[in-house]
């Protein structure tokens, strides 16, 4: 099984995850940490209502069906910055959480928003998209003066979206410079491999491998532009396989990628085991260990995740009688909390009246996200 077909970290929106989940998989790192964080928009207030039978109430025993319970200052948490994900949870109530992977996110913007334990104040909105459902989450640092919520979330995200090569399959990329690889950091070429035969079309095509740490390579020798770069992480299987132009490398790629079957013929037999022994080799070796190409430091160095776990404690559980029904996810939806429409306002800006805006949001910000989805 390949890699990714189990990673879901930076590939998935999660609430509530168990504490298995929260703790780093291979080749996931820690790089930042942030105390004081409130989670402004799903648990912003003194006591957040969480409802009995919601993916929220995580407890052992219902006590009363279709009611919810108010946990006390479960909205004041810690931010977690990993080289995959952004990880919340409260810190009174660590099964109150989220799981943001960076794959999921439209948009990453600074604007104001209203916290009820520091008024208006500048916060980090960040839109995301996942099984084709909108969320917007919202955090605040109640740290005054801090900018570490800003620049750390920003800087990795930006890190994760230009290191895509190590993860995403790539066809017909800018892969080679003058018959050379072009190397990404921290990728190291273990072997080159001429006369390999790409066997997609029925004359076949007359190639290099390049076998590296992190991906396996093939280019056409006649047209460099004619290629495909595999990264380990999307390979499901490597094998010897007959075909119709005799014995052939064959490699499946994962359905993340587009579940692809490439042929591949080197001669001669000997020569085409020990290729594929030694790709098969290398991606054990980075399957355990991958290389998500993710780089960044800060100055003060966090502790491990594993090192963050908190003790659970007892609910001071205040028990309300209400007839209706919470979905836990809606406060999360972009403009899910919405009920009915807003009074129409004159626009001075557009000249003609609209539905008022929700407080925090402007005109210009709605459009700046518009623009982002559309491009």
């Amino acid at each position: 099984m390949a890699a990714l077909d189990v990673l879901w970290e930076d590939r998935d929106v999660r609430f509530d995850i168990s504490p298995q989940q929260m703790r780093t998989r291979p080749g996931e790192t820690l790089i930042d940490r942030l105390d004081s964080v409130e989670d402004t928009k799903g648990n912003n207030g003194d006591r957040a209502p969480i409802y009995v039978g919601s993916p929220h109430f995580a407890t052992a025993t219902t006590l009363v069906t279709g009611g919810p319970y108010y946990a006390p200052h479960n909205y004041v948490g810690r931010l977690l910055v990993t080289n995959l994900r952004l990880i919340w949870h409260s810190q009174t109530l660590p099964r109150v959480n989220l799981s943001v992977g960076y794959n999921c996110i439209v948009n990453v913007t600074t604007r104001t928003a209203h916290s009820k334990l520091r008024g208006q104040t500048e916060a980090l909105y960040i839109l995301t998209r996942c099984n084709n459902t909108r969320f917007e989450f919202i955090f605040t640092n109640l740290v005054p003066g801090s900018p570490r919520l800003f620049t750390s979330v920003i800087a990795v995200h930006r890190a994760y979206e230009t290191t895509k090569m190590y993860r995403d399959l790539k066809l017909r990329g800018a892969l080679i410079n003058n018959k050379q690889l072009r190397l990404l950091p921290q990728e190291q070429v273990y072997d080159k491999v001429n006369g390999v035969w790409n066997l997609s079309s029925d004359q076949g095509n007359l190639g290099t491998f390049f076998i590296t740490n992190v991906r396996l390579v093939w280019h056409a020798n006649m047209n460099d532009t004619f290629n495909v770069s595999v990264p380990y992480l999307q390979m499901r299987s490597v094998k010897i396989r007959d075909s119709k132009f005799g014995l052939a490398l064959v490699l499946e790629t994962s359905v993340q990628s587009g579940g692809y079957v490439l042929g591949f013929r080197i001669d001669p037999v000997e020569k085409l085991q020990e290729v594929v022994k030694e790709i098969q080799s290398l991606h054990k070796v980075y399957s355990a260990n991958p290389i998500f190409g993710i780089e960044y430091e800060t100055e003060d160095k966090p502790q491990h995740l594993e090192e963050l776990t908190i003790e659970a404690v007892e609910d001071d559980v205040e028990i309300v009688n209400e007839d209706e029904q919470s979905d836990a996810f809606a406060a999360y939806f972009a403009d899910g909390d919405k009920q009915r429409d807003r009074p129409p306002v004159y626009s001075e800006e557009l000249g003609l009246a609209i539905e008022k805006l929700k407080d925090g949001f402007t005109l210009s910000g709605l459009w700046e996200v518009i623009d982002q989805k559309s491009s």
